[in-house]
């Protein structure tokens, strides 16, 4: 069985499910004209479907159900599809958000790590333990 990607070829990728749609039907000792009857689809459309030839979507979807295989379909586009890129701006904002209180309630020792992360500013304290800032690249000290 060769693994889908996107560099294989449409007409590839159809060839290869038909075959696997093949294998399963004799796995379950289905002839065509059985499956296509639990299908409600014609034995030509199923013939066509296991040799890869294109077919359409609703064919495809019967024979999956006629087969008991609707997760594989469910999984397809679930109901809940979470983007990478907002998960990222998520946990992002998450981030900001404890850094500012970090920075709000902490310690002066607190506050200089969150400023650190920030890369703003960092606060650090001085001799007399009154907090300054300084900025990056700042040398007159």
């Amino acid at each position: 069985m060769m693994k889908i990607t996107t560099l294989v070829p449409d007409k590839e990728i159809l060839s290869e499910l038909g075959s696997r749609l093949k294998k399963l039907r004799k796995q379950r000792k289905l002839n065509q004209d059985e499956l296509a009857m639990a299908a409600g689809i014609g034995v030509a459309t199923l013939r066509r479907i296991e040799d890869g030839q294109d077919s359409q979507l609703g064919s495809w979807i019967k024979l999956m159900k006629a087969l008991d295989l609707l997760d594989p379909i469910d999984a397809l586009l679930p109901e809940n599809f979470r983007s990478p890129m907002a998960e990222a701006a998520k946990l992002g904002k998450a981030i900001k958000r404890r850094e500012a209180k970090a920075i709000a309630t902490g310690s002066p020792v607190v506050k200089a790590a969150a400023s650190a992360i920030v890369g703003a500013t960092v606060v650090s304290e001085a001799a007399d333990d009154a907090p300054r800032t300084s900025i990056w690249g700042d040398e007159r000290e």
